[in-house]
């Protein structure tokens, strides 16, 4: 959605699609920002056929998206929804330059939210991505979303004829292994992000809880803010709340963006005075 020289890139969550952020990115484009939801081959849902796919390869797209954005924008913020959201962290690690700011929708560190059935935390055992590929790992309701009424569009609007429901938003195995890879690589550097972050997490959410927030905020090196939503589940960018996430979210890259521009205003200033 071409906008302003700001410009927010959005990521889906892990098996998802751009469509879990559209009513986020519609927000941004219709205050003037610069918006861009990607749809990264390996991470969204569908685009695995093979199960080859690795986070290296999903982070390969995403700084090809980075790229691009920064062709048409002077600032840039990145935010993710769910796992999407730690791929995220990951650039800001490596380019600190270029992603001025952060924006996590219920991050997941690990899936561990009350409708996750006790079962899926036996899945750190595995140390082999070719065992991993040999489960399925299926969700149950209210597949993260609180208000029925947009759980049930969501489900009509992605079902198929014949695929079971779980099935739609189940995970491969060799998916959910790449993503603790992820994981453990980016704990590591976790202190060196310095952005601004803003966090947006349900109080009960039913795929991830809380504490995975609270991990973040204790371990990022710069500021945080943090929304602790008490009417939705995990899909936050979709559920009741939305608007409040909308709202905040803008908040957040306005105040940032205007004090990104202050600075460089200083600098140009001091710059020219100094010539």
């Amino acid at each position: 959605m071409p906008g302003g020289r700001v410009g927010v890139l959005l990521l889906h969550s892990l098996g998802g699609t751009p469509i879990e952020l559209k009513f986020v990115a519609q927000g941004f484009a219709r205050n003037g920002y610069t918006v861009y939801c990607p749809l990264l081959p390996g991470l969204g849902g569908g685009t695995d056929v093979s199960g080859l796919s690795s986070w290296q390869d999903w982070y390969e797209e995403l700084k090809s998206a980075h790229d691009e954005l920064c062709k048409h924008c002077d600032i840039v913020l990145v935010g993710g929804l769910s796992a999407g959201s730690i791929l995220t962290l990951k650039l800001a690690q490596e380019r600190p330059e270029t992603v001025q700011g952060l924006l996590l929708y219920a991050p997941t560190l690990w899936p561990n939210g009350w409708a996750i059935p006790l079962s899926f935390h036996l899945f750190k055992l595995i140390y082999h991505k070719w065992i991993a590929n040999l489960f399925y790992l299926r969700q149950r309701e209210p597949f993260g979303i609180k208000d029925e009424r947009i759980r049930n569009f969501l489900i009509e609007s992605v079902k198929g004829d014949e695929e079971p429901l779980a099935d739609l938003f189940g995970r491969k195995g060799g998916l959910v292994w790449e993503f603790r890879s992820l994981v453990r690589n980016i704990k590591k550097g976790l202190g060196n992000i310095r952005q601004p972050v803003a966090i947006f997490h349900p109080r009960t959410d039913d795929q991830s809880d809380i504490s995975n927030a609270n991990a973040l905020m204790r371990r990022l090196g710069g500021l945080v803010e943090v929304t602790v939503l008490d009417n939705s589940y995990h899909m936050v960018t979709l559920d009741r709340q939305r608007n409040i996430v909308v709202d905040r979210s803008l908040d957040f890259v306005g105040r940032l963006s205007e004090r990104i521009e202050e600075k460089e205003a200083v600098r140009r200033l001091i710059s020219g005075a100094a010539e």
